[in-house]
């Protein structure tokens, strides 16, 4: 493929607010030290990076093996 494609913007958004913290996108847990947690899942939809807990990870695993955009959730 030869498409390019840019990074998604870094300003705030859902998951990674301007304050350095990193915040799930569904339930809104914060995530200590801000930095993602490797039992956290990230995903990009419609050009932004969404994080999300373990807990929501878990919950909707099979949407999310679907590539269903979290708003189907």
């Amino acid at each position: 493929m030869d498409e390019e494609t840019e990074p998604p913007e870094q300003s705030e958004q859902p998951g990674q607010p301007a304050t350095g913290s990193v915040v799930c996108a569904r339930c809104g847990t914060t995530a200590e030290g801000g930095t993602v947690p490797v039992t956290w899942l990230s995903s990009v939809e419609d050009g932004r990076r969404l994080h999300f807990c373990e807990s929501c990870a878990r919950l909707h695993i099979r949407a999310i093996e679907s590539r269903l955009d979290s708003l189907w959730w």
